[in-house]
């Protein structure tokens, strides 16, 4: 936190889910969370911290409920904590939640008859009010990536915002693109709660380059460059036209050792890659110039070594298993089919796998005894 220091940068401090038991169970807890976390940034010339993020995603369906009874008292906890210390007025508590807390009914599947999950319905609606109550925003997840990825029917251009998919017509309101049609759908559930004007911010939208057949670069760059426009010129949905949106970008570095059971897209939606270096051309300020990102400087790299399979190897009885350990332990995903490092044979696979591993261990001689 300490580099963000003076920056300017604004900033949305996070607790992970594994917390909200303990946070929902013990005020007390929440005002040493917020005291360590929060109050002792806030002073002149410190982190410029906006809000806390309590939990990511609490509520999906993955979770078979795990969080179901926590989440809301943990909210309310942190954000009475962040009253005590008297910073409620610029530094707010909010849930960041999957784009799958709400939805438009099978029979009727536009933007206008968004509403909460029925299983949540009567949470969610608390959870509304309380964020109204504080002037607190709504914080929610837009994956236009994950609606390719789940559906191979999804039309491509429909996740994408330069106007080549075929509109979905709500009451002669034209949806050209699934964020806003995703954007409108929670606006409706709001709507339909009371709550139609509160703020929403988008706490996670990327899209990741590798681990999937529509995750590649040339389609994160389309994705940002569209998106980065509409945010620039202030375009907003149909349903909220002409306003900013406070967009979050996910992420910034790929995760080398984040776990892939979502997808094996989930170690790549970096816009820069492990070493910090730009993946494509990406204007920030909207304008469409074709300009990389600066690059990560004083990176130190090891020498250009590296672990491959013996090619007079004989005995491969232990070949598929020595591939296994490696890849547990190292970044195996761009091997997956119609993937990026796709269609190398055996030897190929192998040497991929084991120098993966022998660079995460930091090159030891050992790391490729294999």
């Amino acid at each position: 936190m300490s580099t963000l220091a003076g920056s300017g940068i604004e900033v949305m401090v996070a607790i992970p889910n594994i917390m909200l038991a303990d946070l929902a169970a013990d005020a007390g807890k929440a005002k040493d969370w917020v005291k360590c976390n929060v109050k002792r940034y806030d002073f002149d010339g410190s982190v410029t911290i906006k809000y806390v993020a309590v939990g990511n995603e609490p509520f999906l369906e993955t979770y078979n409920g795990s969080f179901i009874k926590v989440t809301f008292p943990a909210l309310q906890n942190i954000q009475n904590a962040l009253n005590d210390v008297g910073v409620s007025d610029r530094i707010k508590a909010t849930v960041p939640l999957n784009a799958d807390v709400y939805n438009s009914p099978a029979s009727h599947p536009v933007p206008s008859a968004g509403r909460f999950r029925s299983d949540i319905s009567g949470l969610m609606t608390d959870i509304v009010k309380f964020l109204a109550k504080n002037n607190a925003p709504f914080t929610v997840n837009i994956y236009p990536f994950l609606s390719l990825y789940h559906n191979d029917n999804f039309p491509l251009d429909y996740a994408f915002f330069d106007g080549g998919a075929t509109p979905v017509n709500d009451n002669g309101v034209l949806y050209t693109n699934v964020f806003d049609a995703n954007f409108d759908t929670l606006v409706a559930a709001l709507k339909a709660v009371g709550n139609g004007d509160m703020p929403i911010i988008v706490g996670e939208v990327g899209w990741p380059t590798d681990g999937d057949k529509h995750a590649k670069a040339s389609y994160a760059e389309r994705f940002y460059a569209g998106l980065l426009k509409r945010m620039a010129a202030n375009t907003g949905t149909p349903a909220r036209p002409n306003q900013y949106i406070e967009v979050y970008l996910f992420g910034l570095v790929d995760e080398d050792m984040k776990s892939v059971a979502p997808g094996n897209f989930e170690r790549h939606w970096g816009i820069l890659r492990y070493d910090g270096q730009p993946k494509y051309a990406m204007d920030l300020a909207g304008q469409g110039r074709n300009t990389m990102l600066v690059p990560a400087k004083g990176v130190k790299y090891l020498p250009r070594t590296w672990c491959a399979l013996n090619p007079n190897a004989r005995d491969l009885g232990k070949l598929g298993a020595n591939i296994d350990y490696a890849c547990t332990f190292a970044d195996c995903t761009p091997l997956g089919y119609g993937l990026t490092c796709s269609g190398m044979d055996t030897a190929g696979n192998a040497s991929y796998a084991f120098n993966a591993y022998y660079q995460v261990q930091n090159q030891k001689d050992e790391a490729c005894d294999f």
